[in-house]
């Protein structure tokens, strides 16, 4: 049904978008790949990780043949600042650059926040990381490469009840936030199925102080605590966790996987778990090249957190500009209605693993990698590969 209905809007829209001027000042022909990325707030340092890949991989293969002709491929940037509030303006900022394709974002609430402005501009859209499910939710504009909450959710569960032989889970988010809320609801679903007591609470946006929070969890015995928040939030859970003694695994989503929380974990007596999208060593080649990268720029390395530790989210954003350019060469043209009636049927072998999408436009993903923080080292150490079922 996707692959029908985006046919037909790309029948729809040919006509109107064949006269967009493709080429540059210098006279080379030129396809635009939206970034919609998050540079500042809650998310502004996974977002920039998210936004390396992109770059590294821009660098790497700066151009497309399309048509017979090459095509120079220039990343344009849009900030949307964590914040739904300011979602619109940075999408409409990218339809208005004449963007044929956008990827982003890292953070799902961000994600949906735009949906309408990229569909409505008839512009396809790429998720690197955004896990909800209401990103691609009756929206035949969105794909996306990573895997689902519910998937994700259900790990976690799996996880605290066959690994941590946790009978009790407490969960914590923000308050009105789609990602955080939407996977504890996920995780005690599948909880509660495996015969566990989970217990939820929510804290208000910008809040510092998780004091109370975790000595609930201390006090209603949990043998778990689920915090799938912004990196922001999770790295004073972590430090405040360690200054309260308290020692219940911590569990992460992707967003904590990030050189600021594990190392945040250096040093300190507290166990923290991540659910993620690639694990370090898993490519020595790609990393070796990578890294090489980083380190060449200090501005690299800024945006990397200082270090050049490879977030699964750089790998991601990396893939992401490589689907792209597959769906720019299967369309075999610059309008983002034929890019959009490419896109379902492209089939690429990436860093973090195949990537193809189903009837509604979310990847074929079955497993989730999870890690350690090694409290002495400061790095993350692979765990396992973990299913949902």
């Amino acid at each position: 049904m996707k692959k029908f209905l985006a046919l037909v809007l790309a029948m729809l829209m040919v006509f109107s978008l064949c006269a967009c001027d493709n080429s540059s000042e210098s006279g080379e022909k030129v396809v635009k790949i939206g970034v919609y990325e998050p540079q500042t707030g809650a998310n502004g340092a996974g977002g920039k990780q998210e936004i390396l890949g992109m770059q590294y991989a821009n660098a790497q293969n700066p151009t497309v043949e399309i048509g017979g002709e090459t095509y120079k491929v220039e990343l344009v940037y849009a900030d949307n600042e964590s914040d739904t509030a300011k979602a619109v303006s940075a999408a409409s900022k990218l339809v208005a650059e004449g963007v044929s394709v956008v990827l982003g974002s890292y953070g799902s609430s961000v994600a949906i926040a735009a949906s309408d402005t990229f569909k409505e501009a008839g512009i396809p859209a790429i998720g690197v990381t955004c896990t909800n499910p209401q990103v691609t939710e009756g929206n035949d504009h969105y794909f996306r490469i990573c895997f689902l909450d519910p998937f994700q959710g259900t790990v976690h569960a799996n996880f605290a009840k066959e690994q941590l032989k946790a009978d009790t889970i407490y969960c914590l988010g923000e308050l009105g936030n789609d990602y955080d809320q939407g996977l504890i609801n996920y995780c005690k679903e599948a909880a509660e199925k495996l015969g566990m007591k989970v217990i939820t609470e929510s804290f208000p946006k910008d809040n510092s102080d998780f004091t109370s929070y975790l000595n609930n969890a201390k006090k209603e015995g949990a043998q778990a605590i689920f915090a799938p928040c912004s990196i922001q939030y999770a790295q004073l859970i972590v430090e405040q966790a360690a200054a309260l003694g308290i020692d219940i695994p911590l569990l992460g989503s992707d967003t904590w996987d990030n050189n600021t929380i594990v190392g945040a974990t250096k040093g300190k007596d507290v166990q923290v778990y991540v659910s993620t999208f690639y694990q370090e060593g898993a490519n020595p080649d790609f990393e070796k090249g990578i890294k090489e990268w980083i380190n060449s720029d200090a501005k690299n390395l800024e945006n990397n957190g200082g270090n050049d530790m490879l977030a699964a989210v750089t790998v991601m954003g990396y893939d992401a500009y490589m689907v792209a350019l597959e769906a720019i060469k299967a369309a075999g043209s610059t309008s983002p209605a034929d890019i959009m009636a490419a896109l379902p049927g492209v089939h690429y072998s990436g860093i973090s693993g195949d990537i193809s999408f189903n009837d509604i436009g979310d990847a074929n993903r079955d497993s989730a990698v999870i890690k350690k923080a090694n409290n002495e080292t400061g790095e993350w150490e692979f765990v396992a590969v973990q299913k949902a079922a």
